[in-house]
């Protein structure tokens, strides 16, 4: 995100695409987690109570006090970027505010019903019966879906504008069903949902296959391990194929994003698609090019036309598409060897009922979390980047949306001071939780106590 705002639309665009693309890209990290996280917990809740396993009520209980610490994190985070719409961008709030602020009023429900019902779940450890404790914690999964709905739709509005009566430079009529469930949300939303539980996923196994590499082969770094690890391998053959759909209608919605994404620089049939690369000159180099596939991948068809950025004004044109391509190359690749690395893990317990002890597992295993992240953030870069030159796609140019105030470096580097905090508080509080729990009692390692919890048996004379 940081990358993908420097670009030069304006002079004043540039710091206020970067301080923009700074806060969305740390944000969206703590998204995922409100989004995803409290399913993860309310998995091992699951298991805890019905299988009656105190090993994974108590990694429901710690995972509940990472994700109250995450989610306090991306409360601050989220409300410095509500600041930011207006401060950094008059001329897209002054115009289109009426319209696209209504999925923000709406995500602030959410984000409330989420904050409320997290705080009763962890307030319901030790106090609450079983499965009443386990119905409370529902809602924030409810919640944070929906919440996800309200955001992604506002930014796919961004992308096909809908639901409202422009006239005379105004807003006059707004449509709030058609500004939430606009044309771009079927695939926008879908993606961005299960990316968080890729996310999610993949990080929280991370943790366990780092401390599996070390030797902690036990069932509570094994059943940590599992539940995330299944968790993100479950959504990445269907993010896949979301990924797929998305692609053919961005072709449709949104051609000049489409041609850089796939460096389509001329309209026509037979389109090759390219394999990483850079583009320079009228020419692609070190990347593989596949002939007719551009074209079979959009209609199925290697005679289907692809609009090429041949077709629009040079100053209409997406910029920079050796990044717009590299991020969305680099999007589907780390997907589909998160994919892969699902299928292994898969295909072992199927077969085994066991997690592959290999360190050519594990090691994959460690770095699939920063994987998945990195590959959330280049699908953003696409998102973001390949709209531009426009703010809102086809009405509002970049150019004409961003503030004029020449104070915008002084609090791009305020933000990044405050996410550079914020990051060291959201790594070094987990941290410092996993260290004060490793020198407890060795038995808190295989059990919890509570109201519902199993015994704690007798030690062995």
């Amino acid at each position: 995100m940081v990358i993908a705002s420097l670009v030069t639309l304006a002079d004043g665009a540039v710091p206020a695409r970067s301080q923009m693309g700074a806060s969305l890209g740390f944000h969206i990290v703590f998204s995922c987690f409100g989004i995803a996280f409290p399913t993860v917990v309310l998995i091992a809740h699951w298991r805890g109570i019905r299988r009656n396993d105190a090993v994974a009520l108590l990694l429901a209980r710690r995972w509940s006090k990472v994700m109250a610490v995450i989610f306090a994190v991306g409360a601050v985070s989220g409300t410095v970027l509500s600041y930011e719409l207006g401060l950094l961008w008059p001329g897209l709030m002054g115009t289109y505010g009426s319209a696209f602020g209504i999925p923000f009023a709406i995500e602030g429900i959410w984000f409330f019903l989420e904050a409320i019902f997290t705080g009763i779940y962890l307030y319901g450890w030790r106090r609450l019966p079983a499965w009443r404790h386990w119905w409370a914690g529902t809602p924030m999964v409810i919640a944070g879906a929906l919440g996800a709905l309200s955001v992604v739709s506002a930014n796919s509005w961004m992308n096909e504008p809908s639901g409202f009566v422009l006239r005379d430079g105004r807003i006059v009529s707004v449509n709030a069903w058609s500004v939430v469930f606009n044309a771009a949300v079927p695939y926008e939303v879908p993606h961005m949902v299960l990316a968080a539980y890729m996310v999610v996923g993949f990080v929280v196994a991370g943790v366990y296959a780092a401390g599996m590499l070390r030797g902690r082969r036990d069932r509570y770094h094994r059943l940590g391990f599992g539940i995330a690890f299944a968790t993100g391998a479950i959504a990445a053959p269907v993010q896949v194929i979301v990924g797929d759909i998305a692609a053919r209608q961005v072709a449709a919605q949104q051609p000049a994003k489409f041609a850089a994404m796939e460096f389509v620089e001329r309209t026509g049939t037979h389109v090759t698609e390219w394999l990483g690369g850079i583009y320079y000159r009228g020419q692609v180099y070190f990347g593989l090019g596949v002939p007719d596939l551009d074209s079979i991948l959009v209609g199925f068809s290697p005679s289907t036309p692809v609009i090429g950025w041949n077709a629009f004004p040079p100053e209409l044109r997406a910029p920079l598409p050796n990044l717009i391509h590299l991020a969305f190359d680099a999007m589907v690749m780390f997907g589909v060897a998160l994919l892969l690395l699902g299928a292994w893990q898969g295909w072992a317990w199927w077969f085994r009922r066991a997690i592959p002890a290999t360190r050519w597992f594990l090691v994959p295993a460690l770095l699939s979390g920063f994987a998945a992240v990195v590959a959330m953030e280049s699908g953003w870069i696409v998102t973001e980047v390949g709209r531009q030159p426009w703010v809102v796609y086809g009405l509002l140019l970049t150019s004409d949306a961003v503030t004029t105030s020449g104070g915008v470096p002084v609090t791009l580097g305020l933000t990044v001071a405050i996410y550079a905090a914020l990051t060291g508080v959201s790594i070094g509080a987990p941290w410092l939780m996993s260290r004060r729990w490793r020198r407890e009692d060795p038995r808190a390692e295989e059990y919890e106590t509570t109201p519902y919890g199993p015994p704690v048996p007798e030690p062995a004379p």
